[in-house]
């Protein structure tokens, strides 16, 4: 496996262990349909959380949350609408990034992003 894919692997299971440890509830993790795909989606009070998670090295160069842009916050869009239209009932949606930069020398930063809209 490339060392990019088994850093995204890790990433999703802190991220994973991150929400649980904050309240979050999660129902699953890497979703898909079709050609659509959501990290993890959870609940936490009334809301369901679609959750983007990006992990990376520490670069002075850019942080995880730069790579979110329209056209993927647009597909996370697309994927949560399928969800929602085979698991109705969810009153309150929202749309959050966990990033996770890795150092070298200390533990990963986590920085949550809550109710996203690009």
């Amino acid at each position: 496996m490339a060392e990019h894919n088994e850093l995204g692997q890790l990433g999703e299971e802190l991220a994973r262990a991150w929400l649980e440890e904050n309240g979050y509830k999660v129902l699953h993790q890497n979703w898909r349909y079709s050609s659509y795909e959501i990290d993890i989606i959870a609940t936490k009070g009334k809301f369901l959380h679609f959750v983007e998670v990006k992990a990376r090295n520490y670069s002075r160069y850019g942080h995880p949350e730069d790579n979110v842009g329209r056209v993927k916050f647009k597909r996370l869009q697309r994927a949560a609408d399928a969800y929602i239209n085979k698991n109705p009932g969810h009153e309150w949606i929202q749309y959050n990034i966990l990033a996770i930069t890795f150092f070298t020398n200390r533990e990963p930063e986590y920085f949550f992003i809550e109710d996203v809209f690009l």
